[in-house]
């Protein structure tokens, strides 16, 4: 019994541990219950603080922004009435000049009404004063035919007749009189064009001759480009084609030789020895041949430069090297390359001047002459031989037959062509642009006055303007008016067959009567 006592007091004791235990728990459960609670109530109560802190805020956002559109749509608005007004006032403007100018034609349209009134009045009264006329010429005519005892159509044919010998005396001399004054117009024009393409166009002449001068510094390089027993100089001599002249004179050396290109090379070579020092015969081979392909890259490049420079474009690279290659030929003492510059420019401004392509004439005109720098020897004057050549690498044939013809070995079958012959000619024929040996030009000089003095009747005859007049004398006893001006057909002719000349010759003839009295 005490047992089962015990056992149900420990029980019990058990029981209510452990009711304790739960009661406890229960409590701090509810405690914990009752702080969440607070805790959400908080939360909640400050998110409900700061959305409204943040709906005031986008509020106020918003209405910024609503003002900001706002005060953009009227400016727009403002913008708009104000070009609208604008537009208002300039059609208002209008509106009021036009019916200015309306008011102004309606004055002007009864003024006009007003003026014909007038002119018919007129007109009626002239019509009637010509009746009048017509009635008094009749009655003239009438008293006329009884008196001269013609009749009226008699009398107009015998005036016409009277009139149409005097008409044809003044047509014919109104005729003369134009033209003389169209030959007098076209040689002032034709010079005017001539006159203002020269003088559109200035170059420099180049010099160049048949030897070319070597300096040195001092006479002992002489004998190092002679070699031991000639071999430097015959070696020199055997690369370039070219003769080297080592004389008495102090302190150079005269390269000679027609081939402009090799004098150039050989000089060139000559400066790179003598500023190396070493010179035997395989240096003078290896020099002789870098300065030949350095001269070839030269010679491109000038002739690119100057394609460039004149706006020709397209040109074959062969054409390109043979321009290039002018730079070392003259002619009568005229480089080449600026000879062919300068009839470039002045047929292009000539072109330009008779309304013709100014391209084509300028690139006929710096091809003209790629005859003269063959790279071999042909037998056809230059002018056909170049013309070949343009024709080989596909130039067009305004640029084929101008050069071919401008020396007249074929015949001009373009416009460009005689501009290019008459450049050429003024180019080579100004002042200072060629050299003449002395000796040929006073021959040709003196050959132009004999030739003249060969002809019956002439007593004088000078040579004037470089050769380029000649003034015929003729007695006025032996010559007539007629005669002389077919005697300088004839001395023209002669010269053109007999001669040899640069540009032409204008024949002059004088033909004067003199009376001689003496007052005592």
């Amino acid at each position: 019994m005490l047992v089962m006592i015990k056992g149900f007091i420990e029980g019990y004791g058990l029981l209510f541990c452990g009711g304790a235990f739960l009661l406890g728990a229960g409590v701090t459960y509810l405690v914990w219950i009752n702080l969440l609670k607070k805790r959400s109530r908080k939360i909640i109560s400050e998110a409900e603080a700061e959305a409204e802190v943040i709906k005031k805020e986008k509020m106020l956002q918003a209405k910024e922004r609503f003002l900001q559109l706002k005060s953009e749509h009227e400016k727009v608005i403002n913008e708009r009435n104000s070009k609208l007004q604008q537009a208002e006032n300039r059609i208002r403007q209008k509106e009021h000049s036009l019916n200015q100018k309306l008011e102004e034609a309606q004055k002007k349209r009864a003024e006009a009404d007003a003026i014909r009134d007038n002119l018919n009045s007129q007109m009626a009264l002239l019509d009637r004063k010509g009746e009048e006329m017509e009635r008094l010429h009749r009655q003239q005519v009438e008293k006329l035919e009884v008196i001269s005892g013609m009749s009226a159509d008699e009398a107009r044919n015998q005036l016409i007749e009277s009139l149409r010998g005097e008409a044809r005396v003044q047509a014919e001399s109104y005729v003369s009189e134009i033209l003389d004054e169209a030959k007098l117009t076209a040689s002032k024009e034709a010079r005017r064009i001539v006159m203002q393409t020269i003088q559109r166009v200035a170059t420099e002449t180049t010099v160049e001759n048949s030897v070319t001068v070597f300096h040195i510094d001092s006479d002992e390089v002489k004998g190092r480009i002679i070699g031991r027993e000639g071999r430097n100089i015959r070696a020199l001599e055997a690369a370039t084609g070219i003769e080297i002249v080592v004389d008495d004179t102090p302190e150079a050396i005269v390269l000679s030789g027609f081939d402009p290109v090799r004098r150039e090379i050989a000089r060139m070579s000559l400066h790179q020895l003598v500023t190396d020092g070493r010179i035997h015969p395989a240096r003078i081979e290896e020099v002789v041949e870098k300065t030949r392909k350095q001269i070839e890259e030269e010679i491109m490049e000038v002739g690119k430069r100057t394609t460039i420079d004149l706006g020709v474009h397209g040109l074959h690279p062969e054409l390109v090297r043979l321009i290039g290659k002018m730079k070392y030929r003259s002619s009568y003492g005229q480089n080449l390359l600026q000879h062919s510059r300068e009839v470039a420019n002045l047929s292009a401004i000539m072109a330009a001047e008779l309304g013709l392509n100014p391209k084509i004439a300028r690139r006929a005109g710096l091809l003209h002459d790629i005859g003269k720098v063959p790279d071999d020897e042909p037998e056809l004057p230059h002018a056909v031989y170049g013309m070949k050549l343009a024709e080989k690498y596909k130039e067009k044939p305004e640029i084929t037959n101008s050069i071919g013809a401008h020396h007249d070995e074929i015949e001009m079958t373009t416009l460009y062509a005689p501009i290019v012959q008459v450049c050429d000619a003024i180019s080579g024929s100004r002042p200072g642009a060629r050299r003449e040996v002395v000796e040929s030009y006073i021959k040709r000089l003196k050959e132009l006055e004999s030739l003249a003095l060969q002809h019956p009747g002439v007593m004088k005859t000078y040579a004037i303007q470089a050769g380029r007049e000649l003034r015929v004398i003729v007695g006025a006893d032996k010559v007539s008016d007629s005669d002389a001006e077919a005697l300088s057909n004839d001395i023209a002719r002669k010269i053109q067959d007999e001669m040899t000349y640069p540009g032409q010759v204008k024949i002059t003839v004088i033909r004067e009567t003199r009376s001689v009295a003496f007052a005592k």
